[in-house]
C-alpha cells in the first residue's frame, strides 16, 4: 500500500514513514525539501500517484492568528482536491484533544477549520486527536517564563510520547476510514505544574514552576480539563517518567 504522509521529514512524520516501512507499506514522505509545497500545490499531483492513503501530519511555520489558519485552510484545500483528483481513498489527519473546547486559540481554532474541511471533503477519512507531547516540556515551559518563574495554568494535562503518536497515526492510516475522530493519550494525567516540573527537573533546570488559573496556554486561559481526552480514548503505554529515565 502506498501512503503518501504529508510532513514525512517533522518529528512525528519521519516516524510514521519509519512504521509503515516497517511493516511492508511503501510510505513516502512529502515536504517543501522533498520538493511538494501543499501551500502551492507544488508536486502534490506527482506524489499522490497510485497513492491509497495520505497521512497529514504537517504544520504552520507560523502560529500568527492569521498566518496559521491561512496555512491549515489553503493547504488541506489543495490536498483534498489533489487526493480526490488521484482517487486516494483514506485522508488522515493529526490534530489535538481539545480543538472544540479552545476556539479562542489562533491555532486551535486553524486546527477546526481544518478538521472541518476534511469532514466536509468527500474523501473518507480519520482524525486523530493527540494531546502534548513530552518532547514539548521546555518549550512550554520557555513560553511560559517571567524572569525564574514558569507560570502555568492550574489545569491537568494528559501527554504522550511522540513514537506512540506516530505508532497510533500508522495503525490508523492502514485501517478503515473512521469517518470521525478518536483520541490518543498518555498513561497518566499530571497537574500542569508537576509536569513542567518534572521535565525541569530532569534537566537540572532551576527555574521555580507556579500554578496560576490566570496563566495562559499559548495565549489562552483554560478551565482544569479542557487539554485532557475523554473516557473512551486510546492510551498509549509510555510513561512520563519512563521517558524521562531513558534520556539520562
Amino acid at each position: 500500500m502506498k501512503v503518501v504522509v504529508i510532513g514525512g521529514t517533522g518529528l512525528i512524520g519521519s516516524k510514521v514513514v519509519g512504521k509503515l516501512n516497517e511493516h511492508g507499506h511503501e510510505a513516502v514522505p512529502a515536504a517543501p525539501n522533498t520538493g511538494v509545497n501543499t501551500l502551492t500545490g507544488e508536486g502534490l499531483t506527482e506524489i499522490l500517484q497510485g497513492a491509497s492513503v495520505v497521512v497529514d501530519v504537517s504544520n504552520s511555520p507560523s502560529f500568527e492568528a492569521d498566518a496559521v489558519m491561512e496555512f491549515f485552510r489553503t493547504s488541506t484545500t489543495n490536498l483534498l482536491r489533489a487526493e480526490a483528483e488521484a482517487g486516494v481513498t483514506h485522508h488522515v489527519a493529526l490534530s489535538i484533544v481539545g480543538t472544540d473546547r479552545l476556539e479562542e486559540n489562533d491555532y486551535f481554532r486553524a486546527k477546526l477549520a481544518q478538521e472541518e474541511l476534511i469532514k466536509a471533503s468527500g474523501v473518507p477519512y480519520s482524525i486523530v486527536h493527540a494531546t502534548q507531547f513530552f518532547e514539548f516540556v521546555k518549550g512550554i515551559a520557555d513560553s511560559a517564563t517571567e524572569g525564574d518563574i514558569v507560570r502555568v495554568p492550574a489545569a491537568k494535562i494528559q501527554p504522550m510520547y511522540s513514537d506512540d503518536v506516530a505508532a497510533a497515526v500508522a495503525r490508523t492510516a492502514v485501517g478503515t476510514p473512521l469517518n470521525g475522530g478518536m483520541e490518543v493519550c498518555g498513561p497518566d494525567a499530571f497537574q500542569f505544574d508537576e509536569f513542567i516540573r518534572k521535565g525541569l527537573a530532569a534537566e537540572n533546570d532551576p527555574r521555580t514552576v507556579v500554578a496560576d488559573p490566570h496563566a495562559r496556554y499559548f495565549g489562552s486561559e483554560i478551565e482544569e480539563t479542557s487539554l485532557l481526552p475523554g473516557p473512551d480514548a486510546h492510551i498509549a503505554e509510555t510513561r512520563f517518567t519512563d521517558w524521562l529515565a531513558q534520556k539520562q
